[in-house]
């Protein structure tokens, strides 16, 4: 049986949450699947029980010559930012989130992108927000 049958839905949502005894999650993808995966992050944002302290995340990857970077997506503080919007950034796995300070907690949210390879090359690189984009208008050059 194929782990991602014809019923297999496009999206699915994902979440995870890091903690003090929780510092690190990695969200990565069967290798031997041959769709296309990726993760949309939506939203950053501090849990229940979270203390007035920066929480610093850091998404984990690898870079263009296969050596491990650490960047920072969100710095939350209880009293100020408990909340960050990052408007569906896309990863692709395996990428891991690093609570790098602060206790949290700290969840995680958006989507997770299954494409398989015969829907990839009908598709255009589409986003999770099609309608939105669709209904912008092409920017045109500044009149003189």
């Amino acid at each position: 049986m194929e782990p991602h049958g014809p019923a297999c839905p496009g999206s699915v949502l994902f979440g995870c949450e890091l903690t003090a005894s929780t510092k690190s999650y990695t969200f990565q993808v069967d290798e031997e699947d041959d769709s296309d995966h990726i993760l949309a992050l939506s939203v950053v944002c501090l849990s229940d029980g979270a203390k007035d302290e920066c929480n610093v995340v850091e998404v984990v990857g690898r870079n263009h010559e296969n050596q491990e970077i650490a960047v920072p997506v969100a710095n939350l503080k209880l009293s100020c930012q408990p909340l960050l919007s990052l408007d569906n950034f896309k990863l692709q796995p395996p990428v891991t989130f690093r609570l790098a300070a602060g206790s949290g907690p700290v969840h995680l949210s958006g989507w997770h992108r299954i494409m398989h390879r015969e829907d990839a090359s009908s598709e255009v690189d589409d986003d999770l927000s099609d309608e939105d984009e669709e209904e912008l208008p092409p920017i045109m050059p500044a009149k003189k």
